[in-house]
């Protein structure tokens, strides 16, 4: 695929030179030339008053979409243990195949992990596309993608929704490219369009500034990724039963690049942050590092887990497995304390979901206290103490 400039119909005006972004064009002896430095956008297309310019090789492809039916969750497993992102995705799902009026499948890749398929019919999936294979035992690019690729040019699901963990924005966009299709990442909102039943993708932009609504009119399947902690847990009936329909997971030599010698997981007595139910979570407003151990005795009263800003973490005062925000991981736990915490918006986009948010904080006009439910202006050094105090007494 290349931009050409045909020679006869150039009138050498510039526009074209103007307008690229990539100064990947020069005009020599009245006639446009483009550069190696041309990305095949087509804004000289656009610009060109006399059709001189286009774009070879681009033939679109021309699908019929009335052959995509049902949604599919990427069903992540690790060790046997199905994540929680995926009884999220789940209970999202649900609710755009009702709207759609088409099935819920989950997708499930590993080696001898068939009994997983009943938990996932427990939590709404009406079928589960099983690719089980000893080369499946760890995750790998080429083996997840091999197997599902191939799954969905089979089976021709019309969304497929993966968890935004490590292994999913990994998977996704290689199988987005694999397919030729669409992929909006980190979505906070997923709803279906009445008019003509295109999934509507919303994912935080310019930096969390303003939310952007995405849609894949022309290619299929649908793909979205979205963050553990952002939609709410299916329920769960174990008396819920579906189909299992066994994908066909053979590998030929070389089809797997990569192979893993070793994984090594991370000690911590810690509860995840997005596990969590109590985050005591704190910012600059802390004043130092050593802050962050008055906030540990909150959370350990409650049984929570100690949770900061990114600010603490570029200061170096906390590990990045424990910041909330837009760049982050995003929460969702019954209380969120956020102490000494501005509000910038996107440490908001990461926790205004939190089912209540204390905030405490010296400066009264901080933006926190506009999503708070209970604000407190004061010195967290004297409130948080005393706050453990009064839990004492209730023998916590």
């Amino acid at each position: 695929m290349a931009i050409k400039v045909i020679d006869e119909k150039c009138i050498g005006c510039s526009k074209c030179q103007k307008s690229c972004p990539f100064d990947a064009i020069t005009i020599e002896n009245k006639i446009a030339v483009i550069g190696d430095a041309c990305t095949n956008c087509g804004t000289c297309i656009d610009v060109c008053p006399t059709d001189a310019i286009l774009q070879e090789g681009t033939e679109k492809i021309v699908r019929d979409l009335s052959m995509y039916r049902g949604v599919w969750v990427f069903a992540e497993q690790r060790a046997g243990k199905i994540m929680p992102v995926v009884f999220e995705l789940l209970g999202e799902g649900k609710k755009l195949a009702n709207e759609i009026g088409t099935e819920l499948s989950a997708i499930l890749c590993g080696s001898n992990v068939a009994g997983l398929a009943d938990e996932l019919f427990a939590y709404g999936a009406d079928k589960v596309y099983l690719a089980d294979a000893p080369e499946l035992e760890k995750y790998t690019t080429d083996g997840y993608s091999k197997v599902i690729n191939e799954a969905i040019g089979v089976y021709k699901p019309e969304i497929v929704l993966y968890g935004a963990t490590h292994i999913g924005r990994d998977l996704a966009p290689c199988l987005a490219v694999k397919v030729n299709t669409g992929l909006t990442a980190d979505c906070t909102k997923l709803e279906i369009d009445p008019d003509d039943k295109k999934i509507r993708q919303t994912r935080p932009a310019f930096g969390g500034n303003l939310m952007a609504t995405i849609v894949c009119p022309g290619s299929r399947p649908q793909m979205s990724t979205v963050r553990p902690g952002v939609m709410d847990k299916a329920a769960y009936d174990p008396s819920k039963k579906g189909e299992v329909i066994k994908l066909n997971a053979v590998f030929a030599e070389g089809d797997i690049r990569t192979k893993v010698l070793e994984i090594v997981k991370t000690t911590t007595d810690n509860i995840s942050i997005s596990d969590a139910d109590f985050i005591v979570s704190g910012g600059m407003g802390l004043g130092k590092p050593e802050g962050l151990l008055l906030l540990k005795q909150l959370a350990d009263k409650l049984g929570g887990t100690v949770a900061t800003s990114r600010a603490c973490v570029d200061a170096g005062w906390a590990d990045h497995a424990i910041q909330v925000g837009q760049t982050g991981t995003t929460v969702k736990p019954q209380i969120y304390f956020a102490c000494g915490i501005s509000g910038a918006i996107q440490h908001i986009a990461g926790m205004q979901e939190s089912d209540l948010i204390i905030a405490i904080n010296k400066n009264e006009n901080a933006p926190i206290f506009e999503v708070a439910d209970y604000g407190i202006v004061g010195d967290l050094y004297k409130v948080i103490p005393a706050i453990i105090e009064e839990l004492d007494k209730l023998g916590k």
